[in-house]
């Protein structure tokens, strides 16, 4: 790889100074890097598919998992490769810390030399119906959510599965992660660690209000619907990776599916999930 491009949140610490850092560091061995600037016009969080060149390799992240996940929905469909540098204290997607000395240098090194392999991560592409005219439609690569807000309220949702009736929740909310998403609220909901690599879609309910609401895997390839029922029109809302979200009303539902759009990811030969997995959940 030669050609780099670099996106840094300007909300963490230390971001535009290792932006610096890494684009002094490229352009001295011999590589074009651009650092995504304060353009006019552009939200700080945000990136637009025209700011980045046409030829770049690589696009790295500094942040956390959250910025990287903003870049892959911002850049969809450009299918450029994307590795993170966590600025903040814990990341499943950012493999590289900021503060391990001579981490992010080897990082570049790996990048230049391609020393390297490619990761494709699927995504969910979540559909808003409204008496059977599309709302809304975005991309995910954690998750979809049906969330609550303002009120403290049970949710009241019926889940169908290839238009097949599956059941009934009521429930805080519910959860449709993708399998980089397990590890995300997902997790902290109750549901299953799945590894990056699977195919599949798992649905958790949130703080469910039975004794059977578990989480359940299903297919890639399958296509869950959520119907909102109950009688307030404004309780509840659909938020898609933590960032675009839509209100929704009693009857409108939520269709998901797997997108065709994949979001690429560099993996680094030295890392894998296990180790980064392992040393998550001991705290490290």
């Amino acid at each position: 790889m030669k050609h780099f491009y670099v996106i840094w949140n300007p909300y963490k610490a230390g971001t535009e100074e290792m932006a610096g850092t890494i684009e002094a560091y490229l352009s001295s061995r011999g590589c074009v890097c651009r650092v995504r600037g304060g353009e006019p016009d552009v939200p700080p969080a945000h990136t637009y598919q025209t700011q980045v060149p046409e030829d770049t390799e690589c696009v790295i992240t500094l942040g956390g998992d959250g910025t990287l996940i903003r870049a892959a929905r911002d850049l969809r469909g450009r299918q450029i490769p994307m590795i993170g540098v966590n600025m903040g204290n814990l990341g499943y997607l950012t493999q590289i810390g900021y503060q391990e000395e001579g981490e992010v240098t080897q990082m570049l090194d790996d990048l230049i030399n391609g020393q390297f392999q490619l990761e494709k991560r699927m995504m969910l592409r979540g559909a808003v119906y409204r008496q059977g005219r599309l709302v809304k439609e975005d991309l995910a690569l954690n998750e979809i959510l049906i969330t609550r807000w303002e009120m403290p309220r049970i949710l009241d949702l019926k889940v169908l599965v290839n238009r097949e009736p599956l059941t009934r929740y009521k429930a805080d909310g519910m959860i449709l992660a993708t399998p980089t998403g397990s590890t995300a609220y997902n997790l902290s909901a109750g549901g299953p660690i799945v590894a990056p690599s699977a195919q599949m879609t798992i649905l958790t309910p949130i703080c469910p209000h039975e004794l059977a609401g578990r989480s359940i895997v299903f297919s890639a390839e399958d296509t869950i619907e959520i119907e909102v029922l109950g009688r307030d029109d404004w309780g509840q809302s659909v938020v898609f990776d933590g960032d675009t979200v839509v209100q929704l009303q009693v009857g409108d539902r939520l269709q998901v599916q797997r997108s065709s759009v994949e979001t690429v990811l560099v993996k680094l030969r030295e890392v894998s999930f296990v180790d980064n997995l392992r040393s998550k959940m001991a705290g490290v």
